[in-house]
């Protein structure tokens, strides 16, 4: 997987100023793009297009501080079609636009080129089991919220909190199969993992595919397949989060698997009366690498 993120790179700078070809690289590294784009967002703390637009206006930077061509032509050599769409990329990286910076010769931020390496530390363990499951659905109240990396998601907490007590004893009552007890679940996740992308959150239950639900329960079908499920304990969501940051880190590249596309799924197995603290399983859908 290092070696395939290094090849990413390289492909991102043979073709900066156009498109490029993720799922072939992924096909050709015998991998897949979903794969490949939540990995580098992972490991690179910032989605690929998020990347390649920085290292864009690196380049082009250089080209308007050395005042050989109009903005147009540089614009256009940079793979925007007019100088408005290239004004604004350009701000959104350096916060000054393309002509204050011809005239004052800054503010520049240059994203310098990625290069993944592999360290082992060991640091972070993992308690891992590997699961088949047949299909099963996910069932219970979903929302449309923004993605958050760090700390507790108000807007998920607001989702849980507006379900009455006895709505949670309900649910648990209609689960019947792995994963077990109220699980907070994440489907439809941007590749990218882009911060403030949207994403549909469950809090809900699993059931067996022809167990009957309630008609004013969501549902999610799950293909069967095979699950990588961590255990994690201790302060509640830091633990949890780490974790999830060292699959990326220490385990998939350690490991003949790779994430195939599907729900995250975490099962709160015991947790303080606060939530402070909380034993959970991260159940995160896999195939052969």
């Amino acid at each position: 997987m290092i070696s395939a993120l290094n090849q990413l790179v390289d492909l991102v700078e043979e073709h900066l100023a156009e498109e490029f070809d993720v799922h072939g690289l992924a096909s050709k590294l015998g991998t897949t793009e979903y794969h490949l784009r939540r990995m580098f967002s992972s490991l690179a703390g910032m989605p690929l297009s998020e990347y390649v637009r920085r290292r864009r206006m690196t380049v082009a930077a250089a080209d308007v501080v050395r005042r050989e061509h109009d903005l147009l032509t540089i614009a256009v050599r940079h793979g925007y079609g007019s100088t408005e769409a290239f004004g604004r990329a350009f701000r959104a990286v350096h916060g000054a636009g393309p002509k204050d910076v011809r005239r004052d010769g800054g503010p520049l931020r240059t994203q310098p080129q990625l290069r993944f390496r592999l360290t082992v530390e060991g640091n972070i363990p993992m308690d891992t089991r590997l699961v088949d499951r047949p299909t099963f659905r996910l069932v219970g109240h979903a929302a449309r919220v923004p993605l958050i990396h760090q700390g507790i998601n108000p807007h998920i907490q607001q989702h849980i909190t507006a379900l009455p007590q006895e709505e949670h004893l309900r649910l648990k009552a209609v689960g019947d199969t792995e994963p077990g007890g109220l699980l907070q679940v994440c489907d439809d996740l941007d590749p990218d993992g882009t911060e403030g992308s949207e994403l549909t959150y469950l809090h809900g239950v699993a059931v067996s595919r022809d167990t009957p639900i309630p008609d004013d329960l969501d549902a999610i079908e799950v293909p069967a397949g095979m699950w990588a499920v961590f255990r994690t304990a201790g302060p509640h969501p830091q633990v949890l989060q780490t974790t999830w940051a060292a699959t990326a880190t220490d385990w998939f590249p350690s490991n003949p698997w790779r994430l195939r596309p599907g729900p995250s799924i975490v099962a709160v197995l015991e947790r303080a009366d606060d939530f402070s603290t909380a034993t959970c399983e991260l159940w995160l859908p896999v195939e052969p690498a």
